[in-house]
């Protein structure tokens, strides 16, 4: 068993510190720099950016396969994170670049490509990155510490990137170049963070059964599974709500309140709610189960956004920092409910078919996140065009926007991503996995384990 030094487990854990900066910056700010800075209209901007998630989702499986396959004196991995890092680092750059285009067309079509570029290069980065973990030990304990590790330079990745990127503009200048700028500094973090891996680390691949399998057949047969289904969907329309909200939240401070800089203040208020209350609802799901945890969760965060649509914008700034701390607490259910409810899935599975699918069952949930993201960031653009929000002209922002874009703008941080929400939770009210079940599910599970070890030997 391959126990690992810390310094190893900090070396591989700080990539994380890049991916989740990544994921923040652009999920809370792409959108925004694509109307009010590059000047794209915003239904076409949704769109860009909604191609590229898909994109994204689809390549993600491709270079899966290729890196499995590949040999090298570096190993299976590591080739593959160098050279997305180096791309992920000027992607990022040209990606925050203004393209200064005549037309709207030219500027959707290289907004669409720069972004799939760069998810391309993070693909490359965080797929191989992620494949790594079974082979850098053996040991069972040793793998949840590592991870542990994983996620925790994770969090720190996400307030860098509610920290650095409006300041970092700022102290650029504050104009469109500042923007670059920026990109470059975020690109060059997250690069670093990946090299520090490859060269903290290396892995130990586990030889290759070359057996032919039938993917695409694997794929069908759990998306015609009820119990897969009914954590599925509702996982996919939560990151819907999710990403609907986060693309929306800086356009509401800016011209609903009029003060861009306290989006830097609420926005750790509601992650930091959620990255304290996560213990407690591990705690509370115990009591009452992970479904009926998840579900009260967000129910909690349903309702933070609808008592945002109804009051924040009369009762001030203040009252935003309460409640997205209230919020916050309900979200965290989104970070560690929905990670606990597929591995038991994964169990039911085997004990219905004997077939352990580990890779097929996070393969479809991955690519159902990705494709929640770019429906809810393609929706955000879509409606900000339909009540007729004004991108810049010339990289100047408007001023102010009209009655019909502020209400746009609401609708978008309250009631749109609440239906998405409530959705989830109908669907995951019929999830039949309880505690009683799967202890029933785990002692069928034995029954074949040990039958499998009697047939051995």
């Amino acid at each position: 068993m391959q126990q690992l030094s810390t310094a190893k487990k900090v070396g591989y854990g700080i990539g994380d510190l890049g991916g989740n900066l990544f994921f923040t910056m652009m999920g809370f700010y792409l959108l925004f720099y694509f109307t009010d800075v590059a000047g794209i209209a915003a239904g076409l901007a949704g769109t860009a950016i909604m191609i590229g998630k898909v994109w994204d989702a689809v390549t993600d499986p491709a270079v899966g396969y290729i890196s499995d396959r590949t040999t090298t004196r570096w190993g299976r991995r590591r080739p593959f994170i160098v050279v997305g890092a180096v791309l992920l680092f000027f992607g990022m750059g040209l990606l925050f670049m203004p393209f200064g285009a005549a037309s709207q067309v030219a500027l959707f079509i290289l907004a669409t490509v720069t972004y799939c570029l760069v998810n391309t290069a993070y693909t490359l980065v965080s797929i191989p990155y992620g494949a790594m973990t079974p082979e850098l030990t053996d040991d069972y304990y040793e793998r949840t510490v590592l991870n542990g590790f994983r996620m925790s330079f994770a969090v720190v990745g996400t307030f860098v990137g509610v920290a650095i990127v409006l300041p970092l503009v700022n102290a650029f200048g504050g104009g469109r170049l500042a923007w670059t700028g920026m990109g470059f500094v975020t690109g060059g973090i997250m690069a670093a963070a990946m090299l520090i891996v490859v060269f903290s680390v290396r892995e130990h691949p586990k030889p290759r059964l070359h057996r032919q399998e039938q993917v695409f057949k694997s794929y069908l047969q759990v998306l015609t599974m009820k119990v897969f289904l009914t954590a599925l969907i509702p996982w996919t329309l939560h990151m819907t709500g999710v990403n609907v909200l986060q693309t929306s939240l800086l356009y509401y401070f800016r011209y609903i309140y009029g003060n861009e800089a306290a989006f830097q203040i609420a926005l750790p208020i509601l992650l930091g709610a959620a990255v304290l209350a996560i213990p407690v609802w591990v705690r509370i799901s115990r009591r009452i189960g992970k479904k009926h945890s998840y579900n009260v969760g967000m129910g909690i965060f349903a309702v933070g956004v609808l008592v945002f649509f109804f009051f924040g914008h009369r009762a001030g700034v203040q009252f935003s920092y309460v409640l997205m701390f209230v919020a916050g607490l309900g979200f965290a259910t989104n970070y560690v409910m929905p990670w606990s409810i597929v591995p038991d899935v994964v169990e039911y599975d085997y004990a219905e078919r004997g077939v352990r699918r580990e890779g097929v069952f996070y393969g479809m949930w991955t690519f159902s996140s990705k494709i929640g993201q770019a429906v809810g960031i393609g929706l955000s653009g879509w409606m900000l065009s339909m009540f007729g929000y004004q991108e810049s002209v010339g990289g100047i922002p408007a001023e102010t926007q009209s009655e019909a874009a502020m209400f746009g703008i609401r609708l978008l941080t309250g009631p749109v991503p609440a239906f998405f929400f409530v959705a989830g939770i109908i669907v995951l009210s019929f999830f039949p996995i309880t505690n009683r079940k799967y202890q029933e599910i785990m002692a069928r599970v034995e029954e074949i384990e040990r039958a499998a070890r009697s047939d051995g030997e």
